[in-house]
């Protein structure tokens, strides 16, 4: 059974930081991508960036410069530093995974998180 779990979102001032982590427990993939999602209520969910398959990383070009993706293949964790935050930045934030090499390839992927808020005032 695979599980997703976040942690470290909460509240900061803009221009502060935060990082999120993502559990990925029973996904013990070496292959597939992996990706963090961002959704404020009202709009649809988008992707903040991925890791993909042969390990490239992609951002969006509102993260890009400022958030960095990372994974820790021995903990089975994902992560996501966030620098510089705006108030634009708040919203819920999901970590995603899926056997594909890229989120590119796939409607919806395979395994999602609960989510964690990240408010920036």
């Amino acid at each position: 059974d695979v599980q997703l779990v976040e942690s470290g979102g909460g509240s900061v001032q803009a221009g502060g930081s935060l990082s999120l982590s993502c559990a990925t427990r029973g996904y013990t993939r070496r292959s597939g991508c992996l990706a963090w999602f961002r959704q404020v209520p009202g709009k649809e969910r988008e992707m903040v960036a991925q890791i993909q398959d042969d390990g490239a990383k992609h951002y969006d070009s509102t993260a890009e410069g400022r958030f960095t993706i990372s994974q820790d293949n021995a903990k089975n964790t994902l992560y996501l530093q966030m620098n510089s935050l705006k108030p634009e930045d708040t919203a819920l934030y999901y970590c995603a995974a899926d056997p594909a090499p890229t989120m590119g390839w796939v409607a919806s992927p395979a395994y999602w998180g609960q989510g964690t808020q990240v408010t920036v005032s």
